[in-house]
């Protein structure tokens, strides 16, 4: 063999000996001291890792705007931030949970979360209305500040763990209308002996009026009034309530919404399942949801006063409730909200915490923003 066949054969050794080594090669973020961590350690593409699909039933109809359909841009955006890793599955009120027993699925890990007002846990859990709506309470903004810098996370969540549910404040609308009437208000006689819709702890204020309250879920609401079954109801935005019809039978809507001054959605985890997660996978739906309070509060107030600007053009007229009757609601709502708190230890500390709160934000609030009729 001549010398230039020898250095060709040395040469194309050379070079699949090095091939063959560049193959094999443990990456050199991957090489430690220990042969057995190396050899447990591979790399798995992307598109192999298996995603994480959570069935999150709701309590509203996403086709409902604001107050359904938050949940989808939550869930767009949990999507995108996991790349594709952690997705939710929506399933719609009465699809494979009840409205109103959302939380107690989760508690019972028949689904791993819920989107839900916790309002309606209010017969098993007293103090669970304080964060979804108070009346003649805190305003949105407020409610947000108190929640997120106020400590009303952490109580939140402390009530909810003690039943095996982590709660993430998810969304977030302002006022409700004070109600759809057949006749008009002018004092608090007016309510008496009225069937109405009416939730969470402003029902209990609507009844010391002597009004009969009933809860039934939003689907059902229009066919109740429509048929004679309740005289009137609330339920919330008027962009929300057109939707649902009630301005084709109730053509008198009153305001201001005292009673949900603001309302808050949350999403309900499974404990187990929340503490099962990664530190990145918690973040998600962490900035997932706190991206979706702000969205949700941004559109709620967006769209509302063209659907009151219309009005007219249906035969509705919007009301402002008398001053004497907001007074007289006030001083029964303080009755109620004092009484709940005698009763129960959990709603005693909620609730003051609100007020702490709301004395120390009044005295910005007094000086730093115009006054409405400006």
């Amino acid at each position: 063999m001549s010398r230039s066949e020898i250095l060709a054969l040395v040469s194309v050794a050379f070079i699949v000996g090095l091939a063959m080594a560049l193959v094999v090669r443990v990456p050199l973020w991957y090489a430690t001291d220990s042969e057995d961590t190396r050899a447990a350690t591979t790399v798995v593409p992307t598109s192999q890792v298996t995603a994480k699909r959570w069935r999150v039933p709701v309590s509203f109809p996403t086709n409902l705007e604001v107050l359904g359909d938050n949940i989808i841009y939550v869930a767009g955006l949990v999507d995108s931030l996991s790349a594709g890793r952690f997705q939710f599955l929506i399933a719609e009120p009465k699809e494979i949970v009840p409205e109103f027993q959302i939380v107690d699925a989760v508690r019972e890990n028949k689904i791993p979360a819920g989107y839900t007002w916790l309002g309606y846990d209010q017969g098993k859990i007293p103090a669970s209305p304080l964060l979804g709506a108070v009346p003649f309470g805190l305003e949105p903004w407020e409610f947000s500040a108190w929640w997120f810098e106020g400590g009303g996370a952490q109580l939140g969540q402390e009530l909810y763990a003690r039943g095996g549910v982590h709660i993430l404040l998810c969304g977030l609308i302002g006022p409700e209308t004070a109600g759809w009437f057949r006749e008009p208000i002018n004092s608090l006689d007016d309510l008496r002996g009225l069937k109405i819709r009416f939730a969470g702890l402003g029902g209990k204020v609507i009844e010391r009026t002597g009004a009969s309250v009933t809860m039934l879920p939003g689907a059902e609401i229009f066919q109740a009034l429509e048929k004679g079954a309740i005289d009137a109801t609330e339920y919330s935005l008027p962009n929300v309530d057109q939707s649902l019809g009630f301005d084709r039978v109730a053509k008198l809507n009153y305001f201001p919404g005292w009673h949900q001054v603001f309302t808050s959605i949350h999403l309900t985890i499974n404990l187990d399942e929340w503490s099962q997660l990664s530190a990145q996978e918690q973040a998600i739906l962490e900035t997932a949801c706190t991206a979706g309070v702000t969205r949700n509060l941004a559109k709620a107030e967006a769209i509302q006063g063209p659907i009151i600007a219309d009005f007219a053009n249906k035969g509705v007229t919007a009301n402002y409730l008398p001053e004497s009757v907001l007074r007289e609601l006030n001083r029964l709502s303080d009755e109620v909200m004092e009484e709940e708190a005698a009763n129960d230890t959990d709603f005693r500390r909620i609730y003051d915490s609100q007020r702490a709160f709301r004395a120390d934000y009044a005295h910005w609030k007094k000086f730093a923003y115009l006054p409405r009729d400006f």
